[in-house]
């Protein structure tokens, strides 16, 4: 073979030879397409005599649809977050050994015009045969399960609360404006009041003997709210509304009662050295207002013991919040790399929008983030609040108003929350006025260097 020949050759291979960035990482990948009835996969070609296969959603066809993988000899499989439709899958894919990867569905847009799932699952195993997929987050599975347990409840909340409309909707309609003169009609007053209404009571100076001496209106004006027109179509819906509310209050202490017991099986955590003395759960909890749907057990001694840290020092976190945080982040996150890559994950970061050199959009994405969303909850409540978080909250809101205020305020729980779970660091509090003197010497000193720059001298005044 003559050398002409021979680097033609060589440069044939240099030709086909894909750049670094671009070679099969994953060999061995699987792409599927999730739907409500049917799932659609798609394995490298040579695997099978048909490298895209369609599979029910029934539970045989799932085992089914692993069994083919099985016999494809696939080792990471990708899919995307259709809905809840991707769970049943996930979990038996999961327990069968597979390396399975969620996705966004943002991150894998196929090319417009070329929408069928047939495409779409080969699109996914394309991208992840070449490695440019980044599965999604996910706590252990000891923490999914009471993930579950926490957002059913929620959910049985907000279920109570219509229950809750319906009973203010019926006494409405018999004029009788009891709301008006309490602050809560699910309150020990307006409780006592509505079932004895239920029970068949109608004279007003009995129902108004009811009020609780916490009450602002006297006794005169809650019996005077209390005369209506009790007609039996109306106390009728309001029976039923009373009852189904009832029940709900039976079944999220039902629900709380196996959170409790799941919280039982988490494993102490060891108390780290920086954080001496947090063991004490006897200790003075922070003063709070009473939340009539706060849990029914005390959360916070399970929460400092699988934590190791006491997470309810931090300013406008209770117990149940942290719980419900935890829930949803879980108790070990070496999955991110710093604080920084915690809050983007979030969604808490200033977005990125950049073209031509020119900052178009530093607007935060938008993430459906559960945790995201008890974390703003959590920093709307500092207003009132006494301490460095609480000041830094009013100095931003009014200067950038309340939602950007409540973003920022909602960064800085998400890096302490970050700092004391990963590094077992306690909350140390500062207080407002050292916040508000540092604030006030970063202004001298941007003040003097700017007056520096001017040819001027900055002096404090003596008066």
């Amino acid at each position: 073979m003559s050398k002409d020949t021979k680097k033609k050759k060589i440069r044939s291979k240099e030709k086909n030879q894909l750049p670094a960035h671009l070679e099969h990482i994953n060999r061995m990948a699987a792409g599927i397409d999730i739907g409500s009835g049917s799932h659609f996969v798609a394995v490298p070609e040579g695997c099978d005599e048909v490298n895209v296969r369609e599979f029910k959603s029934f539970t045989p066809d799932l085992m089914e649809l692993a069994a083919w993988l099985k016999k494809c000899k696939i080792e990471t499989v990708v899919m995307e977050s259709t809905s809840v439709y991707w769970i049943p899958l996930f979990e038996l894919l999961d327990s069968k050994g597979f390396e399975v990867k969620l996705v966004d569905a943002r991150h894998v847009k196929n090319v417009s015009g070329r929408k069928t799932d047939v495409l779409d699952c080969q699109w996914l195993q394309r991208l992840h045969t070449y490695g440019l997929l980044n599965g999604a987050y996910r706590p252990n599975e000891q923490t999914c399960i009471l993930r579950s347990y926490l957002r059913q409840r929620s959910m049985l909340i907000e279920e109570a609360s219509r229950y809750i409309q319906r009973m203010q909707k019926a006494l409405s309609q018999m004029n009788v404006q009891l709301h008006n003169v309490i602050s809560d009609i699910t309150g020990e007053t307006g409780q006592k009041i509505i079932r004895s209404i239920v029970s068949g009571e109608r004279d007003p100076k009995i129902l108004a003997s009811y009020r609780n001496y916490r009450c602002k209106n006297s006794v005169e004006v809650i019996e005077k709210s209390l005369i209506g027109n009790y007609r039996a179509e109306h106390i009728f819906a309001l029976t039923q509304a009373l009852e189904l509310y009832d029940t709900y209050q039976e079944k999220i202490l039902a629900c709380e009662g196996e959170i409790q017991k799941h919280l039982s099986t988490f494993q102490t955590r060891e108390v780290s050295k920086h954080s001496k003395g947090i063991v004490d759960v006897s200790a003075k909890k922070k003063s709070q207002s009473h939340c009539k749907n706060e849990l029914s057990f005390d959360a916070q001694s399970h929460l400092i013991r699988i934590t190791g840290v006491n997470l309810t020092k931090i300013p406008g976190i209770e117990a149940s919040s942290a719980l419900r945080v935890i829930s949803e982040i879980g108790l070990d996150l070496t999955d991110f790399k710093s604080a920084k890559q915690f809050s983007s994950w979030l969604g808490l970061c200033p977005g990125n929008k950049v073209s031509g050199g020119k900052i178009l959009s530093g607007k935060t994405k938008r993430t459906g983030n559960r945790a995201a969303s008890i974390l703003r909850i959590a920093a709307s409540t500092l207003h009132q609040s006494q301490s460095a978080l609480g000041a830094f909250f009013r100095r931003l809101k009014s200067r950038l108003g309340a939602p950007k205020a409540i973003t920022a305020a909602a960064h800085k729980l998400a890096t302490i929350l970050f700092n004391m779970l990963k590094n077992g660091v306690e909350y140390a509090e500062t207080g407002q006025d050292y916040y508000e003197k540092q604030y006030r010497d970063r202004l001298i000193t941007n003040l003097s260097r700017r007056a520096k720059t001017l040819g001027f001298k900055l002096v404090e005044s003596t008066s």
